[in-house]
């Protein structure tokens, strides 16, 4: 047996008629920058998160940079995050020479721990940037209040979360500004780089838009620093096809995620979702004691697995300048220690969900 991790090939094949239209429309308009579709994308995603405004750009790393820009962050303020967690999210911190300052996370969601954020606080402290890692949302309204009583912007980096729910509703109506990836292999995603910014503060979308075409208010007039992070258009016209079959694909990938809940045996750790918040299952992560020979035996079957993060932010190399020494976040050292990633998509199987079930199983209790 064979088991594809993501499936986009098979994806690609359910929506061909739409995707290949989308694409050859763009194709003979020419118009690869945006172009008209990427007007249409942002207007269909203010529909379905219920944003007043959504700027489409070039990544999720980009809508992390414009989101942090519009905020005016500035060299030496200090911004509060998770070292658990896709490197963007604090190398777009660095990148504009702030500070990121860590803080552990939550053994069964392993998102960060919202009751320890306080005690990082200082006067440099400008902004907190929780992930909704795998695809579930942090607890909002915790951070929210934080956010509140300090006089504090709050960003959510949802790479891996849109379209998630924290309380019935989008992650965008408990932030300041919202951001996520459209990464190929995301919930959502396009056949390229791309992501976008959400907000319902109007004096940020405009900032975030013109910063988008380098501070650009009109043909080589600037008025502030910004950055080329512009979508393309044939990226929009991908998303524009998908966009409609997005929240038939939430469910199955939620019944992917309970029926490998169902069937794993409960001597391993399994992710949980809060009962007050849905996940759109980005990932289905578990985590093992003795990784290496789980992943090793599940690849001799056909299996492919992913490790979703293996080493900490705090750990790795390029942030050796912040001090942050080894011990520090234990929570998420020992979940980096263990955690793989299965296969998840919205097409697997219900005995494809079995047979890796009962591998494990074999596996962790033989």
């Amino acid at each position: 047996m064979s088991i594809d991790f993501a499936n986009l090939q098979h994806q690609y094949q359910l929506y061909k008629k739409e995707i290949d239209a989308r694409i050859h429309g763009v194709l003979n308009k020419s118009n690869y920058i945006m172009g008209e579709e990427v007007a249409e994308l942002e207007n269909n995603l203010t529909r379905f998160t219920g944003a007043k405004h959504v700027i489409a750009c070039s990544s999720g790393t980009d809508a992390l940079l414009l989101a942090m820009m519009a905020l005016d962050i500035q060299p030496g303020d200090e911004v509060i995050t998770t070292p658990f967690t896709f490197i963007a999210t604090a190398e777009t911190i660095a990148l504009l020479r702030a500070i990121p300052v860590f803080v552990d996370i939550e053994s069964d969601t392993f998102n960060i721990d919202a009751s320890k954020i306080d005690s990082v606080i200082t006067d440099k402290t400008k902004i907190i940037m929780p992930v909704s890692i795998f695809g579930q949302p942090c607890d909002l309204d915790e951070i929210c209040s934080i956010a509140k009583k300090n006089n504090l912007k709050l960003i959510v980096d949802g790479a891996q979360s849109f379209g998630s729910l924290y309380k019935n509703k989008m992650e965008v109506h408990y932030c300041d500004i919202y951001t996520t990836s459209f990464f190929p292999a995301k919930p959502l995603g396009c056949y390229g780089d791309g992501g976008a910014v959400f907000t319902n503060n109007e004096g940020f979308a405009e900032k975030i838009k013109t910063m988008r075409v380098h501070g650009q208010v009109k043909r080589y007039c600037h008025k502030y620093i910004g950055m080329g992070g512009r979508m393309d258009t044939i990226q929009a016209a991908v998303l524009l096809a998908k966009l409609p079959h997005y929240e038939r694909e939430i469910i199955l990938r939620q019944e992917v995620a309970e029926n490998y809940t169902r069937q794993l045996p409960d001597s391993i750790h399994k992710p949980s979702v809060r009962p007050d918040r849905t996940s759109v299952w980005a990932q289905y992560t578990i985590r093992v004691s003795d990784r290496d020979e789980v992943r090793n035996e599940l690849r001799k079957k056909g299996v492919p697995t992913a490790v979703h993060y293996p080493v900490p932010l705090h750990q790795q190399e390029c942030f050796k300048y912040l001090n942050n020494e080894k011990g520090g976040y234990p929570v998420s050292e020992n979940v980096a220690s263990e955690v793989i990633s299965l296969p998840m998509n919205p097409y697997l199987a219900d005995s494809d969900v079995q047979f890796v079930s009962e591998l494990i199983s074999d596996l962790v209790e033989s």
